[in-house]
Formats: C-alpha cells, structure tokens, sequence
C-alpha cells in the first residue's frame, strides 16, 4: 500500500458508505499497475522494444586476431587464400580506412563496454565482398550484428574510394602511356593502349518499376560495367551505373572514355606503322564497336594467311579485358553474383571499391613488374585559357579524328602488314 500516498490520502476523504467510488478506485488503480508493468517489460536499452543479443564482441574481436593477424596466428597459410591479398596489404587498408572514417574507430558505449574493434568491421565487409555472403552470415564468427555489417560494408567501400581512389584507378600518366606502348609493341601492336569491353551485373532486388529498363540480353535486371585493362590485368577506366537494356555502343556514347583526349589533356602518343605515323592510341575491341581510329577489331571472316593471322592476334590479345574480368569476379565474388542491394548508389560504391582493391592486389603481388602506380610522371598542369574559339574548333577536329572510319581502315592495314612481317613469315 506504500506505492500509492496520493490515492489512499483521497480515500480517507470518502465517506464509508461510497461502496461504488472505492471499487472505481481499485479498479483505475490496478489498471494503472498494468500499464506500467506492461512498459517496463518492453523497454530493453535505448530503444523500446529492441533486443539484445550478448554476442560476446571482445571475445569475437581476440579471436579473429590469434586466427589471422598475431604473431603466430592459427591461420597463417589461409590469409591470402581468405582476405584476397597478403597481411600488410589489408593491414595498410584497415590503417587507412580507420584513419578517414571514425566510424571504424572502436569505441565504449555509455557504462564502459567495448564496441566492434576496426579489425571486426573491416573483416565482415571483407566477407561480404569476397564471398558475395549474406550480411547476417558473418555474425557466428565476427560477431557483428546484420544491420551494423551493411553499414559497415557501406562505410568501408566509400572509405576504400576517398583514400586510395586517386592512387589505384586513374587514367594512364606519362610514365604509364610509355610502358603500355612498349608492351603493346613487343606483343605486335604499336600504340595500343589496352582492351575494351563490357560486363553485366545481375541485380535481384532491382524495383519492379525499373525492370524494364534495367533487362537486356540476359533477361534480369543487370547493371554495365564499361572497362579498359591491360596486359597485367590493371584496370585504368570503369564506367559503371548504366542499364543492362543497353549495348556497348549505346554505353560508349556515355561514357568518358575519350574525354581527356578530346579536351586535349591526354599526353602526346606518337608511333609509327608501315611508314604511317600516329598521334593517338587504340584499345583493342570487338566486332560491336564502331569503326574509329581509336579502335582495332578482328575481321569477322578473314580470307588469305595475312588477315587469318592478324585476326587470331587481336582476337588473342583483346582476352585481356575478359582475363581482368574473371580476376575480378573470382577475388570479390559479390560482382559475380546477383547483388542483394536495393540502391543504385551502393551498388557503384561497390564495384568501384573493388575495381581499386583488385588494382592493389596487382600491384602489391608484383604483377605490374614494379611499376608505380603513385601517380608519379603525371600530366603537366593544364593553364586555364580564355580564348574559347581555338579550343572548341580542336575540340571538334579531335572528335572527327577519333571518329575517323579512313583511319580506322589505314591503321587495320597496316597492323595486318606489320604482323606479317614480324610474325608471320
């Protein structure tokens, strides 16, 4: 009877008769009790109604460290085999990530417990992008709830982006043009720049209303990756976000492949074949691409030994692009698989990261026969001039030149020529 002064204070007031009043009285009473019992047993933390799981964060956090990253940690030899790249590598990754977003900081919650540990998040983003996993599936062993795995996973990719972008995928510098020339030449193609194409990626939670749009060849919804590689797999151009109803030629139209040439910022490339001489570099394409000088395609049905032996050429080297695909996918198998996501936005963030990630992973192993790739030997600052009139008519003669069909042939002639009496006689 203590828990209620105010109330048996009114009562002593009533009269011993009001037999009515005093059942009204019990009964708001008890209703009262039942209430607040009722929201006492909902409330749990901050949030009415949210449950709690005892995960065992810090426990989670030891383990993952004596497994993968302690002196002499269980799993050694599986490191690359699991994470994709060697220790120091994700180690330089988790640094970086932590340094720009505090978000990956572990941190203690208002009575002194500890939260995830940077190593935790990164390694359940790490999960999800290299086994293409559900988001809850990394909770047994990282101990990291679901919805804090996808704002992981969505923190981590922007991070990855901002802080090593710059660095890892860029188009070709000075120093990089020379080295792609040298190899190009020694494979029989003087100039050439790398390979171009294509690729799809399924998207099964694409919105009805944009199903239409987003189906193609592949009848799902699909999403394009335009791409340029080279021969060690590097990829120096990604143009990705378009609708998979759309061709190669419908994405070329679109994307900024060529922009820094026809602006004129593209460093000077000059090479000469069967004694015609060249100002502008080619990728290697397929038969979809249209007839401009900076593209060299197969022939369809070559007849005679010179034109047989050029085509199965092109058609060799332009594989690398499809080579830097199947990498891609095989390291970070969420692009191979249908993509779990609903927004647009994430989904780019997603391959981009893991275009920037694959471009490590190459340089760090060695592929790239030591190059840099710091951006070193980069293009002289371009001074802004503000005479418009010279600049837009070399704006228009650089994109007929590009678009250039005679130039086409003359450059397919001559690498036919030129294959000939390198390799084929």
């Amino acid at each position: 009877m203590d828990r209620y002064p105010d109330i048996l204070e009114d009562i002593l007031h009533f009269d011993e008769d009001s037999d009515d009043e005093w059942d009204m009285l019990l009964a708001e009473t008890k209703r009262e009790e039942e209430s607040r019992s009722k929201r006492r047993n909902k409330h749990r933390g901050s949030v009415p109604g949210h449950r709690i799981i005892r995960r065992g964060r810090v426990e989670g956090h030891e383990r993952l460290y004596h497994d993968y990253f302690a002196p002499n940690c269980v799993y050694d030899a599986f490191f690359r085999r699991r994470f994709r790249m060697g220790r120091p590598l994700f180690i330089r990754i988790v640094n970086g990530v932590e340094q720009y977003d505090p978000y990956f900081v572990q941190t203690t919650d208002a009575i002194g417990n500890l939260g995830l540990s940077s190593l935790q998040k990164v390694t359940a983003a790490f999960r999800i992008l290299t086994y293409g996993t559900p988001a809850d599936s990394v909770d047994e062993y990282v101990r990291i709830g679901e919805s804090t795995a996808i704002e992981s996973l969505r923190r981590f990719v922007q991070a990855v982006i901002a802080v090593f972008g710059d660095e890892y995928l860029r188009p070709p510098n000075n120093n990089d043009i020379a080295r792609l020339q040298a190899i190009g030449e020694q494979r029989g193609f003087p100039g050439m720049l790398g390979s171009i194409d294509c690729m799809h990626w399924k998207w099964k939670n694409c919105p009805t209303a944009w199903q239409g749009m987003y189906t193609g060849h592949c009848h799902e919804p699909t999403i394009i990756l335009e791409a340029v590689a080279s021969q060690d797999l590097w990829i120096w151009h990604a143009f990705f976000g378009l609708p998979g109803s759309l061709n190669d030629i419908n994405v070329l139209e679109r994307s900024p492949v060529f922009a820094t040439l026809t602006e004129g910022r593209a460093p000077p490339i000059n090479y000469r074949i069967n004694g015609h001489d060249y100002t502008m570099g080619y990728y290697l394409a397929d038969g979809i691409y249209p007839n401009w000088s900076t593209f060299v395609k197969t022939i369809p049905c070559p007849q005679g030994l010179k034109r047989k032996h050029y085509a199965a050429a092109q058609e060799s080297i332009r594989k690398d692009v499809e080579r830097a695909f199947g990498v891609l996918q095989a390291r970070f198998a969420i692009v191979r698989g249908p993509t779990r996501f609903w927004d647009e936005e994430t989904l780019a963030y997603i391959m981009k990261a893991c275009i920037i990630m694959h471009n490590m992973i190459i340089k760090d192993e060695g592929a790239t026969n030591d190059n840099d790739f710091d951006g070193s030997g980069e293009n002289p600052i371009v001074q802004v001039s503000h005479v418009h009139t010279p600049e837009f008519v070399d704006f228009i003669q650089t994109h007929h030149q590009i678009r250039s069909n005679a130039s086409h042939s003359q450059l397919q002639s001559d690498l036919i020529e030129h294959l000939w009496q390198r390799y084929g006689q």
